[in-house]
């Protein structure tokens, strides 16, 4: 038993360490009033990669913008009955992207770097969509028939492949591939257990339900769905943007009647953004760096997790679906975030002080909206997260496939594993496997990084490609 513990400490060490390596402070740049920006090797990766993607692609976000709308109303390539649309990845992207980071993380953020964290989030998702528009692309550019679930598949893994082994075999694998495909699992396990702690506990404070009944009912409901062959994506078209439109105007009407404050609101954000009085305080790292983790954080950009939907669109030309996912950003980020944002920022703070998390956005929404806004949020987020598990065992799919090939039974064995985690986090809150989420969507971000830039080329070349052919 002894042994056994020793083993276990060992390896929880050794996953600590890894976390502190992608997620810790690799370098601290001091500023005035005796404070330091701290930059983790993430945040020193996807920054300047967003800067760079943007610069090359001519500053896409902006310029395309109409193209993203217009791409968003038109219908699949082909008639395949089992293909989805590149609205369809969209959604699925959607699902995963807005959860309980959009609600709780961005309150976290404004609680810990103020108003001006806001300003950096906006930034960040700025630089990310053109990031997610390279990923997207090139996972457009190199997907597959799929032979288990029809239509397509592809992702990272299956980019990064071919970025190693020119020569397509059946029979070879790539090692960093396959480091890519086993860091989402790792990733999407425990994420699955943050969702259901986060469910139990807002049906808790709301409803004053058990944990455990909430956890059942989860759980049983996340079976039905995942254990079906492609309900997926049918019961994503309904559930995302229903509580995603409900959220925007919820949020649109306390805005509407807090107009008088919203003068003073941006005020606060821009004047915080650049930190004049925090600097002389010492406090502008925090407002720097709380609003450009969370911005990451959120719109997952260079993770590689949204190419996984995206290789599944069945779409005329692969640069639409990378406009897709660029366009997903800015929802996750610049709309769904933004509100979170309003909410908290038109709450006054004495009503506020001296709570976190759930509490916290529970509080601004009952000074807002009265019971009435406690309960909406415990379902909104119930909405946000229990789509979230649905659209990462769609990502799982195609990361399955490649490491352990087409076979029913390797599908089905990680939807159990992940439906186990889904009950035991609804339970109980075991950190450590919240930290292996973290772990995984860091490592997944390195290796996808690793190819990203060297074969963005051939997301320019496509996008110079369907530039030309507008024009003609």
């Amino acid at each position: 038993m002894h042994t056994l513990f020793s083993f276990y400490q060992s390896i929880k060490s050794g996953f600590m360490y890894v976390y502190q390596l992608l997620w810790g402070d690799l370098i601290t740049i001091p500023l005035p009033g005796g404070s330091g920006l701290g930059l983790s090797l993430l945040i020193l990766l996807l920054i300047p990669a967003g800067i760079y993607f943007t610069v090359r692609t001519r500053f896409l976000p902006f310029r395309l913008f109409p193209d993203m709308l217009k791409t968003m109303a038109e219908k699949k390539n082909s008639s395949h009955k089992n293909s989805i649309s590149g609205l369809q990845a969209l959604i699925i992207a959607t699902a995963t992207r807005v959860g309980m980071g959009n609600l709780v993380g961005v309150v976290a953020a404004i609680s810990a770097g103020g108003a001006g964290a806001v300003f950096w989030m906006w930034v960040t998702a700025l630089l990310g969509s053109s990031t997610a528009f390279i990923e997207a692309t090139l996972a457009q550019l190199y997907k597959e028939k799929d032979p288990l679930y029809d239509g397509y598949r592809g992702g990272p893994a299956y980019y990064i492949h071919h970025f190693f082994i020119k020569k397509k075999s059946k029979h070879r694998r790539s090692i960093i591939a396959v480091l890519f495909a086993l860091s989402g699992l790792l990733c999407w396990c425990g994420i699955s257990q943050v969702i259901s702690n986060s469910v139990s506990s807002a049906f808790e404070n709301a409803f004053q339900i058990p944990p455990l009944y909430t956890t059942v009912i989860l759980v049983i409901l996340a079976a039905v769905i995942v254990l079906r062959k492609n309900a997926t994506v049918k019961v994503l078209d309904i559930m995302v943007p229903i509580m995603a439109g409900c959220y925007f105007l919820l949020t649109v009407f306390i805005i509407i009647t807090n107009a008088g404050k919203l003068p003073a609101v941006f005020q606060q954000i821009f004047a915080e953004a650049f930190g004049l009085r925090q600097m002389a305080a010492g406090g502008f790292g925090a407002v720097l760096m709380n609003g450009i983790k969370r911005g990451l954080f959120s719109n997952e950009a260079g993770s590689g997790s949204a190419p996984c939907a995206a290789a599944a669109a069945d779409i005329d030309h692969p640069v639409k679906e990378g406009l897709l996912q660029s366009l997903g950003v800015f929802i996750d980020t610049i709309v769904i975030c933004t509100c979170s944002a309003m909410i908290m920022l038109l709450t006054p703070a004495a009503l506020t002080q001296g709570q976190s998390g759930m509490d916290l956005l529970q509080s601004a929404m009952r000074y807002h909206m009265g019971d009435f806004g406690v309960i909406f949020i415990a379902l909104i987020l119930w909405l946000f997260s229990f789509s979230t598990f649905i659209g990462i065992l769609f990502y799982a799919r195609s990361n399955v496939a490649y490491v352990f090939g087409d076979n029913w039974l390797s599908q089905t064995l990680y939807k159990l594993l992940c439906l186990v985690m889904l009950f035991i986090g609804g339970l109980e809150a075991y950190t450590f496997v919240w930290d292996l989420g973290d772990i995984g969507i860091g490592l997944m971000t390195i290796f996808n990084m690793i190819v990203l830039i060297p074969m963005s080329g051939q997301a320019i070349k496509a996008l110079k490609e369907y530039e030309k052919n507008k024009k003609t």
